[in-house]
Formats: C-alpha cells, structure tokens, sequence
C-alpha cells in the first residue's frame, strides 16, 4: 500500500526533523482566450503583501485573478500530461486543487475573507511556478532544495506515481507555504488571527484526495490507487498528514513573522528548508523504483495510452475534462 507507506514514512520524518484539492473542473481556455503567460509581471515578487485597495486583480484578491491562475496551470501543465512526464502527476493535483478552491470560495459565506485567501492562491501558485521556471531553464541555484528534489526525481523517472505526489506536496506545503503565510500576512485588520479561513481549506481538501487519487491512476499511474480499501484508509491517512503539514505550515509562518531581527528569521527560514529537504529525501527513499525488480516502465506504457482518460470519480464540482 504506496500511499500508506509513504505517510508512515513522512511521519516518521516529520518527528525525525521536526492543501489539494479539487472539484472544479474548469474546461481548457477555448480557443478565442487569450494565453496567459505574462505571470510574472502580473504579480511581482514584491507584491506579495495583501493589499485589498491594489489596483493589481490578484494582489487586491479579485475574483478575476482565479481565472487567470487556472488557465495558467493549464498551459503548463497539459504538454506534460500529454508527454506522460512525471511531473505532470504534481502539475494535475495541483490544478485541480485549484479549480477546487474556486468552487468552494463560491459558497456563501465558505471564507470569512474571500480577497484574502484569493490573494493567497495567487502567491501561492506564484511560488510554484518560479521554482519550475527556474529549474526548466536550468537556473538550480534559485530553486529551493525541496522543489529541486521533486522535479529531479520525475524527470529521472526514479519513484512511483504517489512518491511524485508527496514530493510536490511537500515542497508545496512544507517548504512554500510558511512564506507565502507570513508574507501576505496573518491577521485580520483588528488584529486577530486569520488561521480561521486557513483551516476552512481542510474541509474541502479533505473531499478531493478520492476523486484526485482515482484520476491520477486512471491516467498516469494505476499502481497510485493501489492502497484502495473498503476503509479508505490509504486516503484518510494522505489526508491526515496533510492537515499536519498545514498546520506545521501556520506555525513555522508565525515563527517567520514574529522573529525579532534578520538573524532569527534567517535562523528560522533554514529550519523550514531543512525540514522539507529531509522530508523531500525520506519520501524518494522510501517510494523510489528498484531495478532492476521495478522501474517506471509499466507505469508509462499504461500512460501512453491512457492520459487522456476521463476521471473515474466525480469530484465535489462536477467531472473535469481531462485537458
């Protein structure tokens, strides 16, 4: 059972060195969009303060901004899909965690703060994308160990479909979440505390990991559904050290912000970069292929054939269609 053994194996590494979602199944841009690649200059590195009076859509939190978000991941992460790269596996859970958020910032009274957490998602996939544009074009040195980690190993084709997964999980939520917190800021003007639409987000994560894990496996890996039981235990396991990642998440961010001079921050920013680099080298440990009694091989044939199939499951939105 892959994804339960690699829970185990990441809470062993979290006592040792210390969200996901996605029902929205927002269809691929047609053919009159217009493409959305200027991301950078959309959101610059330091605007990542929440400003609600910013004439900027997704530092001000509009709701225009999502669109904008999801048709970028799309760009990105079709040509992988399509090309059964492993790193495509991270690149879907992520837009459909995505489109997810859309749907659940769409409820009534879901967050207390929609801007807010708009803004959030934005910063949030901001970070994503500059660590794979910087290792796509080979700029390693400004790639956090974590997401090196994760990208490395799929282009290498050196763990399973779940260890992909859990990588970029762990890069994502362990290493960039606490900057994204403490950046974009942590309380509410009055000053109390705005972990309350933080932890909102586990509701909804904690209804995609099914439909999610059944889709990667219907199209890029079946061996990732593997852990399936009449208990769901692989699943609420993933899930469970998830919301711990996330609250790990909140604390190391608090830790960020209430650090009393630049020595102290950078003392505990090396904390959060340790702790996900050993969680990122326990996870390839313990989900990698050992040839040569296993390898990706299996695995990719199955994909060539199967990557465009529709999911299986539906999720909390609808059923997504597959590009």
């Amino acid at each position: 059972m892959r994804l339960l053994r690699s829970a185990i194996a990441l809470g062993l590494a979290t006592t040792l060195v210390g969200g996901l979602i996605v029902i929205g199944g927002a269809a691929p841009a047609s053919a009159d969009d217009p493409v959305f690649v200027d991301w950078t200059s959309l959101l610059p590195s330091m605007t990542d303060a929440y400003d609600p009076n910013s004439a900027n859509e997704c530092v001000a939190g509009k709701p225009s901004c999502i669109d904008k978000t999801i048709r970028e991941m799309q760009r990105r992460f079709d040509p992988l899909g399509s090309a059964c790269d492993h790193n495509a596996i991270f690149a879907l859970a992520y837009l459909r965690t995505t489109q997810t958020y859309k749907w659940a910032r769409d409820q009534q009274g879901f967050f207390v703060d929609t801007p807010y957490v708009n803004h959030e998602d934005a910063v949030f996939g901001k970070y994503y994308f500059d660590a794979w544009d910087n290792w796509a074009s080979g700029n390693r040195a400004a790639v956090p160990q974590a997401w090196l980690t994760a990208f490395d190993a799929a282009k290498a084709k050196q763990v399973s479909g779940s260890g992909n997964i859990f990588l970029g999980m762990n890069a994502h939520v362990n290493r960039d979440l606490p900057y994204v917190l403490a950046a974009i800021g942590l309380t509410f003007p009055d000053g109390t505390s705005r972990k309350v639409d933080h932890d909102k987000v586990n509701q909804f994560l904690n209804a995609v990991v099914n439909p999610l894990m059944a889709e990667e496996a219907a199209r890029f890996d079946p061996s990732i559904d593997s852990s399936r039981d009449p208990m769901l235990l692989g699943y609420t396991s993933s899930f469970q050290m998830l919301a711990a990642w996330r609250e790990t998440a909140w604390r190391n961010a608090e830790r960020l912000v209430d650090a009393p001079d630049a020595a102290s921050r950078a003392q505990v920013a090396q904390s959060i970069e340790s702790y996900a680099a050993a969680t990122a080298d326990a996870l390839v440990a313990a989900e990698a292929y050992t040839p040569p009694t296993s390898s990706s091989a299996s695995r990719d044939a199955f994909c060539s054939t199967h990557n465009g199939a529709a999911a299986p499951i539906a999720y909390t939105f609808g059923m997504p269609t597959p590009w």
